[in-house]
Formats: C-alpha cells, sequence, structure tokens
C-alpha cells in the first residue's frame, strides 16, 4: 500500500496533490471559514495527548460532511486510542490515524477509502485539521494531519500559482489563493501548497501549542518518526462549553 500523505516526503514541499497553473480564472470568493468559532453546545473534538494535553478541533460539518462523519465515527468506536503521532516534521505538519503506525494503514468507518472532497472556504493556516491521502482526496481513510507551517510571503503564494511550480510538482489543475486567504497566510503561515489536494475539514481551537511542540519531537535518523512515541490517549467527542477560543501562534506566545 502506498503511504499516506507525506509519507513520501523528502521535505515539506515535495507532496504530490497540489494544485497548480497559474492561469486567468474567474473565481467566486467565499469567506473563509477556518477562524468560526463553535457554537456552546456544538460537538468537538478533543485529541488527549499523552503527558501534554489536550488539543480541542473545531469541525466543519455543513461543508463537508462526509469527512467530519468519518471523523467522529471512528473516535466514538475508539479507533484512534492509543495510536501514535508517526511522522512529524517541524515547520510543516504533525500526522497521526494509522494503526499500523508507520504510514500504511487505516480506513475508514465505512471500511476501504472515501472521498471526503475539499472546501474553497477551508484552507491549510496553523491548526488546520486534514486528512492524509495517497494522491487524492477519494483515498482518505483514517489517517490525518494537523498543520503548523512555515511563514509565507507574497512572493510565495505567487509561485505556489505559477506554471513553474506546477510543472515542477507534475500539477495538472489550478491552484488560486483568493485575497483573504493571501492574507491569512501572509499573517500567520500554513502550507498553502496543499490546497485543493487535501481534505481540510476542521481547526485547532485550544492547544495549538501542544501541536507545535509534537513538531519538534526529536525524530529517528532519517526517518520523521520520533524517537519517542507520542501517544493519543483518547480522542473523543464532546460538546463545546463556550470556553476560551485560542487559534493563533500569538495567543501561545509562539513565533
Amino acid at each position: 500500500m502506498k503511504y499516506q500523505v507525506l509519507a513520501a516526503l523528502v521535505s515539506a514541499v515535495m507532496l504530490t496533490a497540489f494544485t497548480g497553473c497559474q492561469k486567468e480564472i474567474e473565481i467566486e470568493e467565499k469567506p473563509i471559514l477556518n477562524y468560526t468559532a463553535p457554537e456552546e453546545g456544538e460537538e468537538i473534538v478533543v485529541i488527549s495527548v499523552k503527558d501534554m494535553g489536550d488539543i480541542k478541533i473545531k469541525l466543519f460539518p455543513e461543508l463537508l460532511p462526509k469527512a467530519c462523519e468519518n471523523f467522529t465515527t471512528l473516535a466514538k468506536e475508539g479507533y484512534y486510542d492509543e495510536l501514535i503521532f508517526h511522522r512529524v516534521i517541524e515547520g510543516f505538519m504533525i500526522q497521526g490515524g494509522d494503526p499500523k503506525g508507520d504510514g500504511t494503514g487505516g480506513e475508514s468507518c465505512w471500511g476501504g477509502k472515501f472521498d471526503g472532497g475539499t472546501s474553497p472556504q477551508l484552507i491549510h493556516v496553523p491548526g488546520a485539521l486534514c486528512y492524509a491521502n495517497s494522491g487524492a482526496t477519494s483515498t482518505n481513510g483514517s489517517q490525518f494531519y494537523i498543520v503548523t507551517g512555515s511563514e509565507m510571503t507574497q512572493a510565495d503564494l505567487d509561485y505556489y500559482e505559477s506554471d513553474e511550480f506546477a510543472a515542477g510538482m507534475g500539477i495538472s489543475y489550478d491552484i488560486y489563493f483568493p485575497k483573504e486567504a493571501e492574507e491569512l497566510y501572509k499573517e500567520h503561515g500554513g502550507a498553502p501548497h496543499l490546497d485543493g489536494g487535501y481534505t481540510v475539514f476542521g481547526q485547532v481551537i485550544e492547544g495549538l501549542d501542544i501541536v507545535y511542540a509534537i513538531s519538534q519531537t526529536e525524530v529517528a535518523g532519517g526517518t520523521s518518526k520520533p524517537k519517542k512515541a507520542v501517544y493519543m490517549e483518547s480522542v473523543t467527542v464532546e460538546n463545546y462549553d463556550g470556553s476560551e477560543i485560542r487559534w493563533y501562534k500569538s495567543d501561545y506566545g509562539i513565533e
């Protein structure tokens, strides 16, 4: 079985399912919704990381119902409990959800793979929850990643929209950043080169500091697997209690 998203990574930009060619295209620019607060009582996901604390995540079932249903169903079944974050890349993401622990396993709540789709209103800013895949959103399973990302300039964003980037990565479809997405990426950073190729379906509302701490875990030489296993003690679905939301790196003093 092919490795899931990032499994064949040599660096933080060597992915295969991006969009890319810069062309004159007309796209209706809808609001970016990553930083939309949950309503009190709304279902959220809580990832309890051993010895580190809780990562709380808002989901977007109104945009990507199948993607959210898969994750919450697996969580309620205890599928993710005691699994590890098997791949971490500082300045990019942390990845988990594979019962094999090596990037080759996992399946959806329906068995096998499924297509979670994408929404242009959800992008790869820090704290975005996304499904790993092996080349298309139709190969989503149980594996997921949470973005940390890196700083972005306008020049970076222009490059990701360019024919040069598309040709270098073998991309045959367009990538385009709405103005609001550009501003968010320049302010907060992220992994914009993944937009359109991966299912973004959630956003961290508390515990982003834990995500960054995991991303900085020491890895075994020549790999992206932590030397010391980082366990998810549990992944649960709970009701949001109205507590403080801390979306941004600046909320934690992260540079």
